[in-house]
């Protein structure tokens, strides 16, 4: 029985992002010394992004579903290798900056299409934001990846995301150990910012040299603050009454250098259960009242969105490499795999439109892609189709034989298992002996 095909519209879409000029300019990248024998750079990426898109419990069952659609949509190409052993070499080979390339030419194609349309007052809102995923306690790992959080925890890293507000859709990312900082991310990314861009962060985003390289990049900041926070202000008003005003950012450190303060704008946005005080560069209250702040604020969570669908609906919470090189490639392969999901999820945008945009159910679109990929795996011929089928019951059955220990290291904060000591023995009394003797008689 064969599967009906479903909305060719998605094949279409990712034929049309994945044009042959960016897979150009990712060849540019992919030198004869990086090339395997059995895999090429087209099969290697597909298959690293069907991955992400394919359902399954296991990293080997998401290959062996992968390589089959891509056998399946590409039937006059050669065949790439068959082992995920194999797949996971030529990947550790892959140069990271074809994955860059790769998403800076998607990028350039989500500018084309919504950076005008979201526009508000000529401002393009962009949240910033950060967040860790798991590592495998892998020794190589654990050595250069060191420890983020409690004691003995396991390696981490950090992701750092710029999303298009309000659609919550991927702009560009870092990736760093579970130590980085936030605010290196954020400079590192400040190049890749279309003009007149408004940076919209949360409290972690507060420093003299970040507003600077901010506003280096003729860009804009909206950024919430804490009380560690120490502004200075022409007249002191009472915080009781204080809704917006002019305020300077001059921490003493920066004075003692003698460099200047920077100028900003302190609005106050009075919620139900506290007040959220934002500070901006915008000084012009037409460009971005109050009102407009709140609101583009509060957009902001989409980009707590975003991590969770990269961590629950890719299940990214723990990545499954156990190199280095393969977590960076793993990890920036599913971003990318999830780019591409949310931008299919996005409807056609017009300007004047940026409070009306709405995504679609990103699991929608990722039941619709699972739906394509499984109407590609029912186009293969028999033998094929037979093919796929047992290597998916092999990689499902697990048939492992253990050769050594069960364990490899010691686990962290595990308390040592103490075996059951010996029983205490005590000898019978004479009194306890006629009460046995009469207890046998009554019985």
């Amino acid at each position: 029985m064969r599967l009906k095909t479903c909305d060719p519209s998605f094949p279409e879409t990712l034929d049309h992002l994945l044009t042959p000029q960016l897979w150009k300019q990712a060849h540019q990248a992919w030198t004869k010394h990086h090339q395997p024998w059995r895999w090429k750079l087209k099969p290697l990426l597909w298959v690293l992004l069907r991955m992400a898109w394919c359902n399954g419990d296991s990293q080997e069952e998401r290959f062996a579903t992968a390589r089959a659609a891509y056998v399946a949509a590409h039937p006059r190409e050669r065949r790439p290798g068959e082992t995920l052993a194999g797949f996971l070499q030529a990947l550790a080979k892959l140069p990271m900056p074809v994955l860059r390339a790769l998403g800076a030419g998607i990028r350039e194609q989500i500018g084309d299409r919504f950076v005008e349309p979201l526009r508000i007052n000529g401002l393009l809102p962009i949240a910033c934001d950060g967040a860790r995923s798991e590592c495998p306690r892998a020794e190589e790992l654990q050595e250069r990846l060191g420890q983020a959080g409690k004691a003995d925890s396991a390696p981490m890293v950090y992701l750092t995301a710029m999303v298009l507000l309000p659609l919550g859709l991927p702009w560009a990312w870092r990736w760093g150990k579970g130590t980085a900082s936030e605010h290196t991310h954020l400079r590192e990314l400040l190049p890749t910012l279309p003009e007149r861009s408004l940076i919209v962060a949360d409290a972690g985003y507060l420093g003299y040299e970040l507003f600077l390289a901010i506003l280096q990049a003729a860009a804009s900041f909206l950024v919430r603050l804490s009380s560690r926070a120490y502004l200075y202000t022409e007249s002191q008003t009472p915080l009781q009454r204080f809704r917006e005003g002019i305020v300077y950012y001059w921490p003493t450190k920066i004075r003692q250098r003698g460099l200047p303060p920077i100028k900003a704008r302190l609005v106050r946005v009075r919620g139900k259960h506290c007040d959220v005080w934002l500070l901006t560069n915008v000084l012009d209250r037409k460009q971005l009242s109050r009102k407009t702040a709140a609101r583009i604020y509060r957009w902001r969570w989409r980009n707590e969105g975003l991590f969770r669908d990269y961590k629950r609906l890719l299940k990214k919470t723990k990545l499954y490499s156990r190199t280095v090189k393969l977590v960076h490639r793993e990890a920036d392969g599913a971003l990318l795999a999830l780019q591409l999901l949310l931008f299919l999820a996005a409807p056609p945008a017009r300007d004047g439109q940026a409070g009306t945009i709405v995504l679609d159910s990103p699991r929608r679109t990722l039941l619709r892609l699972r739906g394509d990929i499984a109407a590609l795996l029912y186009r293969l011929g028999p033998r094929q189709f037979a093919d796929y089928q047992r290597r998916l019951a092999v990689v499902r059955s697990e048939p492992y034989c253990r050769s050594g220990t069960k364990s490899r290291q010691e686990w962290p904060r595990r308390k040592e298992h103490k075996p059951p000591k010996a029983p205490k023995m005590r000898r019978l009394t004479a009194a306890l002996k006629r009460r046995i003797a009469s207890h046998l008689k009554a019985a």
